[in-house]
């Protein structure tokens, strides 16, 4: 029986928020064999964090089977919680951690999939990271100025 092989995927993501809290957006770009999609959104209210983690989250639900992942993301927050916090995280049942809205249902999202993350300096040229970025701001602004 051969084994099946998953697809590999690279997610790249990014957040913007206008103050913090204040008018959010997110941004990101899904990627499988030199296949791009775009996506993005926002909230009225949010912090940065939180558009980090939902640029994730949305790229993930975007995926109709299991994954391997890649999530390119210039938020060493959700980077570090994804590679290394997490799990500790859940055993202490997110105990003085903010965002658990958003990490339960990262926990439920990713479940299908292996995911790592890679952390890139944001505002550094690189070019997926500034189209996500650009999709973010986008999204913040169109909610600031009350055009969504």
């Amino acid at each position: 029986m051969q084994k099946q092989t998953r697809k590999q995927i690279t997610l790249y993501s990014d957040g913007s928020s206008l103050g913090n809290p204040g008018p959010g957006g997110y941004g990101g770009i899904l990627e499988y064999k030199g296949n791009r999609k775009e996506f993005s959104g926002g909230e009225a209210h949010t912090t940065n964090n939180r558009m980090e983690l939902q640029a994730v989250i949305e790229g993930l639900k975007l995926l109709k089977e299991p994954c391997d992942v890649h999530i390119i993301s210039d938020s060493s927050y959700v980077v570090k919680a994804i590679n290394e916090w997490l799990s500790g995280w859940v055993k202490k049942n997110f105990a003085k951690v903010k965002n658990v809205d958003l990490w339960e249902e990262y926990l439920k999202v990713s479940a299908p999939h292996t995911i790592k993350g890679t952390w890139v300096r944001g505002h550094n040229g690189h070019p997926e990271n500034e189209r996500c970025d650009e999709l973010a701001r986008t999204e913040a602004e169109k909610i600031k100025q009350g055009t969504v």
